[in-house]
């Protein structure tokens, strides 16, 4: 029998299910919108390379360039990290790079 936390944490995501289903009524839905970043600007504020930029945040190169491009557009977990970098770089910067202790502008 799962505990409690469990339990609830099941619970909630057959809510989640019934309500995308079109079953639950009343259900609260939150929704967060995570803004666009203008991924070159930001890059070029940090003073870094598409190269230092996409190895060090963990993104593929090529999917770097796209975005820069207008070709694609960073999704999902992807929006939130260049969001949280746009919004407080030193502590995404010391969390990734702890060595590197640099000042982003």
């Amino acid at each position: 029998m799962p505990g409690k936390v469990a339990g609830d944490i099941l619970q909630g995501a057959r809510e989640a299910l019934a309500y995308v289903r079109g079953e639950l009524k009343g259900a609260k839905v939150h929704r967060v919108e995570i803004p666009e970043t203008d991924v070159a600007a930001l890059r070029r504020r940090l003073g870094l390379t598409q190269r230092e930029f996409a190895a060090g945040f963990g993104v593929p190169l090529g999917t770097l360039r796209h975005w820069e491009q207008g070709l694609r557009r960073p999704e999902g977990p992807a929006r939130v990290l260049l969001a949280v970098i746009r919004k407080d770089p030193n502590h995404v910067i010391k969390a990734i790079w702890p060595s590197k202790g640099k000042k982003a502008a």
